[in-house]
């Protein structure tokens, strides 16, 4: 059962980490370089990648780590 939970998690946040870098092109595309504002979305965009990567290296060892 923890190896299925592991695959799962590991497949929803390769989707999330797709789904955010998406979100971020798009949004750099509509706001530029506006100031303050794009400052602000551009580090709660990494932080939320930062956190996509984290979760998924860690559901990556659950799902290849050996133990019994």
């Amino acid at each position: 059962m923890a190896y299925i939970i592991s695959g799962i998690g590991v497949l929803i946040f390769t989707g999330l980490a797709a789904y955010d870098t998406q979100k971020l092109k798009h949004m750099a595309m509509q706001i530029g370089s506006q100031g303050e504002m794009a400052s602000k979305m551009i580090i709660m965009g990494a932080l939320t990648l930062y956190l996509d990567f984290i979760n998924l290296f860690l559901f990556m060892l659950q799902f290849m780590g050996g133990r019994d």
